[in-house]
């Protein structure tokens, strides 16, 4: 498995239980020296091979020589990548917003499309794009964010669409909160809060079951079926 994004609590957290599944790892990060830690105890942890990459998801330039340079195309790529950023700063700075934007759609689809084209000539592998139910309605206090996520999501879905008839499996993850450090300082409902190992539970069960779709909490998926169909008069009032 290829984790995109593996200094962040989902990622370490979809990596540890891949791991103790007994599977390999390739984990993605910036600054490789914070991730190694991290992938010693899970070498040591789980007796498995971690193998850590230098990359930034943002030079689009080096996707396709991140790929080129692994050992061998992996069976699973997982993309953990996300931005919430600060709205009140996003939606009044440009850099800010395309900052935004480009991590949480722009530069992950464009990743994933080329794994898509590598995965479909050699027959299979699995994808798995980590989103967000904010990317099914804009919302007033988040919209820059949700239409990156948006984005990602309709991408994933178009990608799946695409090669259904392959066995290459597109799986689209969609957390709703979660507890991370991206979300720490906001006051989230603990009924709707998932835990970053749940996000891990949740894409292992979606690749061995062949889900397309799933919400890590079930709660979320009644709740983003009222929203989406509720009429525009009315979700312009909500102040959420």
């Amino acid at each position: 498995m290829l984790v995109v994004g593996g200094t962040s609590d989902m990622g370490r957290a979809i990596a540890h239980r891949h791991a103790a599944a007994g599977g390999a790892l390739i984990l993605t990060a910036r600054d490789t020296a914070r991730m190694e830690p991290d992938a010693q105890d899970i070498r040591l942890r789980y007796r498995t091979e971690v193998t850590v990459v230098g990359f930034d998801l943002l030079a689009l330039e080096t996707h396709a020589g991140l790929l080129d340079g692994l050992p061998a195309l992996p069976d699973i790529v997982v993309c953990v990548a996300g931005l919430l950023g600060d709205h009140t700063v996003s939606r009044g700075d440009p850099i800010a917003a395309k900052l935004v934007m480009e991590t949480n759609y722009v530069a992950p689809a464009l990743l994933l499309g080329l794994v898509a084209n590598r995965f479909e000539a050699r027959g299979r592998g699995v994808i798995v794009g980590i989103s967000s139910v904010a990317g099914e309605r804009g919302r007033a206090s988040n919209y820059v964010y949700g239409s990156a996520k948006a984005g990602f999501t309709a991408f994933l879905s178009g990608l799946r669409a695409r090669l259904s008839r392959t066995s290459v499996r597109v799986v689209t993850i969609k957390p709703g909160f979660v507890a991370t450090r991206m979300t720490a300082g906001l006051k989230l409902p603990p009924v709707l809060t998932a835990q970053p190992e749940e996000v891990g539970a949740a894409v292992a069960a979606a690749i061995r079951r062949h889900k397309d779709v799933v919400y890590v909490r079930s709660i979320w998926q009644p709740i983003m079926t009222i929203i989406r169909h509720m009429p525009e008069t009315m979700f312009k009032r909500i102040k959420y």
